[in-house]
């Protein structure tokens, strides 16, 4: 079925290794030699050590695994009982649900944070209402309360995404065999269903903690430093790229998410979810009474609210003209998006060219790297694909940490420029850091695309390398297009590394504009205005991949159906 492999194959094996070698695993190695370096060469343990007699940095990681843990606990609390009722009965506008609830991922956390200190925040809108109506305040907002319900409430639809796909796949014997035996209501779900749906909550819990650990962003914009992402940033930042105590807290950062994803996989070892026969697939359906149907209305309407919150926020926020210590603000104007298309467009195109380089970069490596692993027999194919996994969990601080160390000093050639001054940096981090996005939706695209195809043109007569771009390629292009558009999208709100890398506001793009605005009252106007351009941005790449991988797909179909005609 597979050729061996061909020295062309090999080539191109070696060449994303060597990518990947340079822009991912040597600065990451880097920054644990660093970490474990006692500056002559030998290896030592004291840095850590020094690390854990500084009550901030013991603070720090305690509290980080406290908001990390947190974090989970309430995203948990928001997306199994929203999954399970709109899966479980019979919803109208159960999609519309499921999708609003995903809403909150197009939108970076960090800006959201904003909006809700002034919805939820000590004197936001909700608690000068709970005061005037009650006589009360809840402090939601409060210290690390702000980060973890910012976080909960950004991060749930990884939970909410796969526990919807681990639901429907159940199968409604099981629940049935469970009910003829006596199980029912909170006993059926808590013995039969959940337990079935393990494998998709724990790999959306692990995201979520990953994707907590890693900000570093909202934290700044709360005035919580005390966590280890905004630690690592300011000891480099502050203290300088030698101060060994941000390379401690890096590779404890590493270590955290590497032990989540394991913990992920170690929870489910030993464990078959598997059937032998499907009856239908996923769960029955079940009607609810009338006041049932109202208390879920009521309960699904009020997560959204809150869970949508940050945008409405954030709109109103950038055209306030006065929203302080009231409701809603006191006046409205367009004066700061004139502000921003006046003073940032340049910021603008800074995030279309570099995650516009990433994406291609993303789309150009996982391509090749879906092919090597699917179709040919290439030695270390598989360690490709599990080096590219590895980098989610790699946190964009600890990187932009590495890249700094690690290319130091080096120029540009022909240009005098250091490397770690260009934006060049900053587009391969983002490469780097979007590629496993990129891989599984290539990996799925050429998973559906039968070996036969490609046979059928060789034994025509056309050589491996023309199979590839007329039949392969166009085949994959749906995939490719949805691998582009989601490095697209989350690469233009990355802050975390980008932070790190920028070296001039000439060179900053729209995440680091948005960071800077949101630093002073008086830039939380524009600040936030280039946040809904940000959202815009990356609604629209969603929508258009819809349309056109959805017209490429119809257009497949109408071609078959031709071709079966003829």
């Amino acid at each position: 079925m597979f050729a061996r492999y061909s020295l062309a194959q090999l080539a191109v094996a070696l060449a994303i290794a060597a990518f990947l070698l340079v822009f991912l695993i040597i600065p990451v190695v880097t920054v644990a030699y660093v970490a474990f370096a006692d500056g002559a060469g030998g290896f030592t343990l004291s840095h850590f050590g020094s690390f854990f007699r500084l009550s901030l940095m013991r603070e720090s990681f305690w509290n980080s695994l406290y908001v990390g843990l947190w974090s989970v606990a309430i995203a948990t609390l928001i997306a199994v009982p929203l999954a399970y009722f709109t899966v479980r009965f019979e919803f109208r506008g159960a999609l519309v649900i499921q999708t609003l609830g995903v809403l909150p991922l197009i939108m970076p956390p960090f800006v959201g944070a904003v909006a809700m200190q002034l919805i939820f925040g000590r004197s936001g809108s909700v608690n000068l209402l709970l005061n005037e109506w009650f006589g009360f305040t809840l402090p939601i907002m409060d210290g690390l309360n702000g980060v973890i319900f910012v976080e909960a409430l950004h991060y749930f639809p990884f939970i909410l995404m796969n526990l919807v796909v681990a639901l429907n796949n159940i199968d409604s014997s099981m629940e049935e065999s469970a009910q003829n035996l006596g199980a029912s209501g909170l006993r059926l779900f808590r013995r039969i269903v959940f337990p079935l749906a393990m494998p998709g909550y724990v790999a959306g819990a692990a995201l979520v903690f990953i994707k907590v650990f890693d900000d570093l962003g909202t934290p700044l914009v709360l005035h919580q430093t005390n966590l280890l992402a905004p630690q690592a940033y300011l000891r480099i930042t502050q203290i300088g790229i030698d101060d060994p105590i941000g390379y401690v807290a890096s590779v404890i950062m590493v270590v955290a998410s590497l032990f989540a994803l394991w913990a992920s996989t170690w929870v489910m070892r030993g464990k078959d979810y598997a059937t032998l026969q499907r009856g239908y697939a996923g769960l029955a359906k079940r009607r609810l009474g009338p006041g049932q149907t109202v208390l879920a209305y009521g309960w699904i309407v009020l997560v959204l609210a809150v869970v949508l919150a940050p945008h409405l926020g954030i709109l109103l926020l950038s055209i306030a003209k006065v929203w302080s210590f009231s409701v809603l603000p006191d006046a409205y104007t367009f004066d700061h998006y004139t502000t921003v298309f006046r003073d940032s467009p340049r910021m603008i195109w800074n995030t279309m060219l570099y995650c516009g380089i990433a994406a291609a970069l993303d789309v150009v490596i996982a391509t090749a790297i879906a092919y090597l692993m699917l179709r040919t027999r290439v030695p270390g194919r598989n360690a490709l694909d599990f080096t590219v996994t590895i980098a989610l969990a790699i946190p964009g601080v600890v990187l932009g940490i590495g890249y700094l160390r690690t290319f130091r000093g080096i120029e540009i050639p022909f240009t005098g420029e250091l490397l770690t001054s260009s934006w060049i940096l900053i587009a391969l981090g983002y490469t780097v850091r979007r590629l496993p996005y990129a891989l599984r939706s290539c990996v799925a695209a050429l998973q559906q695309l039968h070996v036969s195809l490609e046979e059928a043109a060789e034994n025509l007569g056309a050589s491996k390398r023309r199979t590839i771009l007329r039949v392969v390629v166009p085949l994959m292009a749906g995939g490719m297009l949805a691998g582009f558009i989601t490095s697209f999208m989350t690469a233009a709100v990355e802050l975390s590394m980008t932070i790190m890398l920028v070296s001039s506001q000439n060179d900053a793009p729209m995440s680091y504009g948005i960071y800077l605005y949101l630093q002073s009252a008086a830039g939380r106007g524009p600040g936030a205005a280039l946040g809904i351009l940000a959202v815009a941005l990356v609604a629209v790449g969603t929508y258009l991949s819809y349309r056109i991988i959805g017209s490429r797909v119809g257009a497949a179909q109408a071609r078959d159906i031709q071709r079966i005609g003829m």
